[in-house]
């Protein structure tokens, strides 16, 4: 699918559904008719509490969560689920997990964990450059931030840091040159001053390497920081999109309202505190699936603009996380929102 402005995404899902069946025989709904794209060189954030489905999307953006219902493309052509396709796939996106301690092999030095890949891709074969297996590893090192890179070869993962073991996850995925990486919670476990780190190092990449990066995180304020657009998760769908301007300064749901109100760096919203948790995904509330947990629902402010019950009863449209900005909520259509 080619974007309005003729740029074809990188990566994109139409109609996407993941469905699991529990123990119990129930269907719990972790994907619920998403659409999203990012394009080459762009930087996209799918944000929301745990249990949103920002992870499972990702999951099922790579290849490694089979959909139920829709499709992901890649350059404008769809996913095809075979050993083959699916290997060729992991040479262009990449994913680097959040649990960097349990991603890397305790038994493999720093050296084994990079050249994995390479070896599995057979990249000293196809590299333009005729570089051999320990200056391909040594030049993704590089690039991650680890300089000088032979230092770190015979290294173990538990003689690292955290942000050093970060960095060789990323290492590891850049060492198949690919067009997207998708980084989920990159810097949740980190201090303060290695966040900025990574986070800066994520930008650099985009920059020099024109990679397009999905960027799963909980909190808004890595989100400005860091992402071109913005897509807001709520129980298995994108409740509001847009540039990370549009979203972060002029939010027109109350679930994005509520996660803003929070973020340390924003000082002219009063702090929303959401009662309960993200609702049984096999029970998804009819109507506005976050009307049982919304604000404005809870004050009267719905009430009062005659939407009551709409928020309880009405389905909303399904939000495309493309251009301009959109949102999946009644009060948001009313004139006088």
């Amino acid at each position: 699918m080619t974007a309005s402005d003729g740029v074809t995404p990188l990566l994109e899902s139409s109609g996407l559904g993941v469905r699991f069946t529990t123990r119990t025989g129930k269907v719990a709904v972790a994907l619920d008719d998403v659409d999203v794209e990012v394009r080459p060189g762009e930087i996209l954030a799918l944000v929301g509490e745990s249990g949103s489905g920002k992870t499972t999307l990702a999951r099922t953006l790579v290849g490694l969560q089979r959909p139920t219902s829709g499709e992901v493309l890649f350059d404008g052509r769809p996913l095809s689920y075979s050993s083959k396709s699916l290997r060729k796939l992991r040479s262009e996106v990449q994913m680097v997990l959040q649990d960097a301690v349990g991603s890397l092999n305790p038994k493999q030095t720093v050296y084994e964990s990079v050249a994995e890949g390479i070896r599995l891709h057979k990249r000293v074969a196809s590299d333009p450059a005729g570089r051999t297996e320990a200056e391909l590893v040594a030049a993704a090192l590089s690039e991650a931030g680890l300089r000088p890179p032979e230092r770190l070869f015979l290294r173990y993962p538990h003689e690292l840091s955290g942000g050093q073991m970060q960095r060789v996850l990323i290492a590891g995925a850049l060492a198949l040159r690919p067009r997207l990486l998708v980084a989920d919670e990159p810097v949740s476990s980190l201090d303060a001053s290695i966040r900025g780190e990574i986070l800066a190092l994520l930008l650099g990449l985009r920059e020099s390497l024109g990679l397009g990066i999905i960027v799963v995180t909980h909190d808004l304020g890595l989100a400005w920081n860091i992402a071109d657009r913005i897509a807001v998760m709520y129980l298995g769908r994108v409740v509001e999109c847009g540039s990370t301007e549009e979203v972060l300064e002029s939010p027109r749901h109350p679930y994005t309202r509520a996660l803003l109100s929070v973020v340390p760096e924003i000082e002219q919203l009063t702090p929303v505190v959401l009662t309960g948790e993200v609702p049984d995904p096999t029970r998804i509330p009819s109507g506005c699936r976050f009307h049982p947990r919304c604000p404005a629902y809870a004050d009267g402010t719905a009430g009062a603009a005659g939407i009551a019950e709409k928020c309880r009863t009405a389905p909303l449209p399904v939000v495309t996380a493309g251009g301009d900005h959109r949102v999946a909520c009644h009060l948001a259509a009313t004139p006088e929102s």
